[in-house]
């Protein structure tokens, strides 16, 4: 996991679902909730308080024992998308330098 990211596991115990943002040391209880399970068509669905969202569109999940953890999807870094870029194979025009007008301060 991504140093700085955070992590919400769900802990499912009958018909309850405990929700727990933890930094990746450290679980803080003070942010731990009760929330409601429902459907969602054929999957069983959880919503996440707003103080515990997740960042992106995407996430992981998945099953420790009993636990669900979820984790947000890493996005790859702007050094890493430019890498993945072929070189260019062809011809700038050069551009000419002008030289720089006067200033007067």
């Amino acid at each position: 996991m991504t140093e700085g990211w955070t992590r919400a596991c769900i802990l499912a115990h009958t018909s309850v679902a405990y929700v727990q943002h933890m930094p990746r040391q450290e679980r803080l209880m003070d942010t731990e909730r009760h929330v409601r399970l429902f459907r969602n068509g054929r999957n069983q669905a959880v919503r996440i308080p707003r103080d515990l969202e997740l960042p992106g569109r995407e996430a992981i999940l998945r099953k420790e024992g009993r636990r669900l953890v979820l984790e947000p999807v890493a996005r790859p870094s702007l050094l890493a998308v430019l890498a993945t870029l072929k070189p260019l194979d062809e011809e700038f025009p050069r551009i000419e330098r002008l030289a720089a007008e006067p200033v007067d301060l």
